[in-house]
């Protein structure tokens, strides 16, 4: 078994144990009326996206999220949170120092020390959920989960309900896949494109994610009978029908979308199997981004 298939097979024990953490995350993200900006850089974007869109939905005050590289620093927010399991990001760490103390800087990481924190006003450490692997895995799904639990939902069920997903079969065989697609809506379309990405990372294969009522307008052509279309969370109305004349494979689930998250995980290492590879070794790709300052990877 692979290191990443057994960090992902540990998800349900680890959420179980992190929503402890849960009043932590409302110190970052349930202040009533703050003006909130939630950055990362690659699976941590998604989750800001994802995070952005929860506490908006909360009703709790305006937030918008960004990659780390782009974020926009002149808006005037009252608090940067920013995602980073590693905490030696180059983007994280230059957009935090560039904000200085114009905004409270509240740091979500895996790793006690690292360089992320002189630069923080509040740091809370998931390192019940840090990670070996390169492909992240149990790191995000238990930092959506906590926001999600810190926003006023009731995850508790969710640890058992994970437990379940992590053995259940998977909804189709990878081997009859070449292409897979990955819609949301709202808070799960950043589940989605983290979903897409483990394709990509793990597996060095043909994915996409989109939000679900956007497919229609212009990916669907591609769409054929060795395609997968997963979507997260109930579909738009009339969407399943449009996708399945194109003869791919429809995936609805009744599961909570960030266990079919997980569900998808599973899948990104089957295939990465099937097609010969090693999930743990993903090409071109180190566990932490961190820049020289002539821009290359050091």
């Amino acid at each position: 078994m692979s290191l990443t298939e057994t960090e992902i097979l540990s998800q349900p024990d680890v959420w179980d144990r992190a929503l402890a953490l849960t009043p932590a995350f409302r110190g970052l993200l349930a202040e009533q009326g703050e003006r909130v900006l939630v950055v990362g850089c690659g699976t941590s974007a998604f989750m800001a996206a994802s995070i952005a869109a929860l506490r908006e939905g909360a009703d709790v005050g305006l937030t918008d999220w960004a990659y780390a590289s782009e974020a926009p620093t002149g808006r005037g927010y009252d608090r940067v949170v920013a995602l980073t399991r590693s905490g030696t990001t180059t983007e994280v760490l230059d957009l935090l120092a560039t904000v200085g103390r114009s905004s409270r800087r509240s740091v979500v990481t895996a790793v006690t020390g690292s360089p992320v924190e002189a630069l923080a006003d509040d740091v809370v450490v998931l390192d019940l959920a840090d990670e070996k692997s390169v492909v992240q895995t149990r790191f995000p799904t238990t930092t959506v989960l906590l926001a999600r639990a810190a926003l006023g939902e009731d995850v508790a069920g969710l640890p058992a309900e994970c437990a379940a997903a992590v053995h259940r079969g998977l909804p189709f065989d990878v081997a009859d896949v070449d292409h897979h697609v990955y819609l949301g809506r709202g808070w799960t379309t950043g589940l989605a494109h983290e979903a897409a990405l483990k394709i990509r990372e793990a597996a060095q294969a043909w994915s996409e994610s989109y939000p679900a009522l956007d497919y229609r307008h212009g990916p669907l052509a591609v769409a054929g009978p060795r395609s997968a279309v997963w979507v997260f969370g109930p579909p738009p109305a009339g969407l399943v029908d449009d996708v399945a004349v194109t003869g791919a494979r429809v995936v609805v689930s009744d599961d909570d979308p960030l266990v079919q998250l997980v569900l998808a995980q599973r899948v990104a290492v089957a295939l990465a199997g099937h097609r010969g590879l090693d999930p743990d070794r993903p090409r071109h790709l180190t566990r932490s981004v961190v820049l020289a300052r002539n821009g290359a990877t050091s």
